[in-house]
């Protein structure tokens, strides 16, 4: 009986595994994609089908439909002031162009009478938005993937709390994946003070309860409809560099007022109204500020038509003539970028890329060496950081524009994550991007060793056999 049982949970995995690798030809994002799942599946039924379940879906039937409904909906809320729009015929026609491509992905127009100011470092970062949240008259509105019971979740949990009391609009949007060890014991005294706390996925659930694709990976605040704030802190003590195991954390993010700010807003209320059906009352025209930084707000995500965080990448990539440096934690990047980035360098581009010496995720950090080689080749500059775990996702080229916001270089943020990031056309604030990246270059190793050469037999074959995962990390 015993083998009966056994033949017949065998032959089970192996017709699942059969009609994983059917799906996988089907809603695979990509072909190389869809070859990786299909030998994975077939070779290693047993292994692959669990991990199938968990990391396996790019498309969830009816997803793209109801979220692109949402979308329609909440866009017809706010009205831009057309006055504000940015003059592009100010800007050389390369730049033109560029900015052109950056308004198709995000649907939006780029506003002049923007302030945008880094905050570097988890210091900078929660004293400015605690202050910000202290000062709300109206409403506070908070998105992040990671929400810690610690001090600084407490922090804010007391802000939030105290705004409520005080008659505020107070809305918390997080990721159940990303804050699965939030408890209910963090939650109850929001909700009695009157705060409406949500999961991204509340209303919708995942087409299977194992899938963790389709994550809410922004970091979003806004105040009053006045103020706002994006980047790469979610809310826990590492990201202020409690975490003895972490050590100092290395991150940015940004502080912006002016029209951009609607635009920030407009991406929660869609993300908002998704998650709940609730359509906010908010303040859709804050004053223009005087620093007049032409910016846009580009949000990436898998219910987009195009590869919105792919193109994001090639597009600035391609628009460099001096220099492009990208910062990110992982880079897991497509063809295309890998592409992108090789014609830059051999253009004689000045291509940069900025990644953690450290590791928070070990297929992640092991899968980057396998594209060192080709990188090298081409002439990019790989540089790893060492002073602590390096986070922040940022981009400047040239002194044209730069970004800031919550995309790393890899396949999860562009393709399966929802993703946010401020692009600022501003010579000014490129350079000043620019000269925050040199000085961690100067924080950082220049990374030359071919794979072949790296030490140890983890990193030499276990580059390789991660890269295979590349199209779901």
């Amino acid at each position: 009986m015993l083998q009966i049982v056994l033949a017949a949970t065998l032959l089970a995995l192996q017709a699942g595994a059969v009609w994983a690798a059917l799906r996988a030809i089907r809603n695979a994002r990509t072909p190389q994609g869809a070859v990786g799942w299909v030998v994975f599946l077939i070779a290693a039924p047993y292994l692959a089908l669990p991990v199938f379940l968990f990391l396996g879906h790019s498309r969830l039937p009816g997803y793209v439909t109801a979220r692109r409904s949402s979308h329609a909906s909440i866009a017809t809320q706010p009205d831009f002031d057309p006055g504000w729009r940015t003059d592009s015929t100010r800007l050389p026609d390369r730049l033109g162009r560029t900015l052109a491509g950056f308004e198709r992905m995000a649907g939006l127009p780029a506003m002049s009478g923007n302030a945008l100011r880094l905050l570097i470092d988890g210091p900078a970062t929660f004293e400015a938005i605690f202050a910000a949240i202290e000062r709300a008259e109206r409403y506070v509105l908070v998105q992040t993937y990671i929400l810690r019971d610690d001090d600084t979740g407490r922090a804010l949990q007391r802000r939030l709390i105290d705004r409520a009391r005080a008659g505020c609009t107070v809305r918390l949007l997080y990721d159940a994946i990303g804050s699965h060890r939030l408890p209910d014991s963090y939650l109850a005294p929001l909700r009695e003070a009157g705060v409406i706390a949500a999961d991204f996925h509340s209303l919708r659930k995942p087409h299977s309860r194992f899938q963790i694709n389709f994550r809410s990976h922004r970091k979003i605040v806004v105040v009053d409809g006045h103020a706002a704030f994006l980047g790469g802190h979610n809310v826990g003590d590492e990201y202020l560099g409690r975490d003895a195991r972490i050590g100092r954390w290395r991150d940015t993010h940004l502080v912006v007022s002016g029209p951009a700010v609607a635009q920030l807003q407009l991406i929660f209320a869609e993300d908002w109204a998704w998650a709940t059906e609730e359509r906010l009352d908010l303040a859709w025209h804050p004053a223009p500020a005087a620093a007049n930084m032409d910016a846009l707000i580009v949000a990436p995500g898998p219910a987009d038509v195009l590869e919105t965080g792919s193109l994001y990448f090639c597009n600035a990539i391609h628009a460099a003539q001096d220099r492009v440096w990208i910062a990110s934690p992982y880079f897991v990047p497509d063809r295309d970028i890998l592409t992108a980035l090789s014609l830059a360098a051999l253009r004689g581009v000045d291509v940069r890329i900025l990644v953690a010496a450290r590791r928070d995720n070990l297929f992640v950090w092991l899968a980057a060496f396998a594209y060192f080689d080709e990188m090298l080749d081409a002439g990019v500059r790989i540089f790893r950081y060492t002073d602590g775990f390096m986070h922040q996702k940022a981009l400047v080229v040239d002194d044209a524009f730069a970004s800031v916001g919550t995309l790393n270089l890899d396949n999860r943020s562009c393709r399966l994550n929802f993703e946010v990031t401020a692009l600022v056309f501003d010579d000014g604030f490129a350079r000043t991007v620019a000269a925050m990246l040199d000085e961690d270059f100067t924080r950082s190793q220049a990374y030359a060793t071919r794979l072949a050469e790296a030490p140890g037999l983890l990193r030499r074959n276990g580059a390789r056999v991660a890269r295979l995962m590349a199209p779901i990390l």
